[in-house]
């Protein structure tokens, strides 16, 4: 995870280094810029008998849950109406435990790293795809064995942020990430609202 991490830094360094374009540095309704906000939605865990600590954890099921979470990054309009930037954010499920009796699985966080491409399809309303790097941090048991374990996956999404004032903006995002590992399958679904502060 860490040289994954030193990746994604590097990816943020460039992006705000970038040189924003004469029309972006004069648009002062622009999405150029330094954010951070905060997130909630709706997350759905899908299993197939996934690889976990323990082994083969022997479950198929799908979870549906709240999940809360933070968020900061870069933007810059690179070209009129193109914007691309970078994120990072950590994600909280709020009811993560689901299982059959016999086996269990209870995801406990993610940290997501990201980068995306939009097209501001009004000055204040940017429409964007994202893909990026995710690790989620998961609990297993088997029966009374318990055991944890970082799952390395990849995220792909898309959404629409609208600014509401210069400074803060409201964004709705679909979002799928996919965690297996060998012939098991750990899928993610999640629908995120969030408010951006950008400075």
């Amino acid at each position: 995870m860490k040289s994954v991490i030193y990746t994604a830094a590097a990816a943020f360094a460039l992006a705000g280094a970038a040189v924003a374009t004469p029309a972006a540095a004069a648009n002062a309704q622009g999405f150029t810029g330094p954010f951070v906000g905060v997130q909630g939605g709706w997350e759905e865990n899908d299993v197939r008998n996934p690889g976990t600590a323990l082994g083969v954890t022997p479950l198929a099921q799908t979870s549906d849950t709240g999940t809360l979470g933070v968020f900061m990054g870069y933007d810059q309009e690179v070209y009129p109406r193109i914007v691309v930037g970078a994120q990072a954010e950590v994600n909280f499920p709020i009811s993560s435990r689901f299982g059959n009796g016999l086996a269990s699985i209870s995801p406990k966080r993610s940290v997501d790293l990201s980068l995306r491409a939009g097209y501001l399809v009004t000055p204040k309303t940017l429409a964007y795809v994202r893909g990026g790097y995710s690790n989620a941090l998961t609990g297993a048991n088997i029966g009374n064995i318990h055991g944890s374990d970082d799952r390395d996956g990849w995220l792909l999404g898309g959404g629409v942020e609208r600014k509401l004032t210069d400074k803060v903006s409201a964004r709705v995002e679909y979002r799928y990430s996919d965690f297996s590992e060998g012939n098991g399958r750990f899928d993610r679904h999640q629908i995120f609202a969030g408010v951006a502060y950008r400075f």
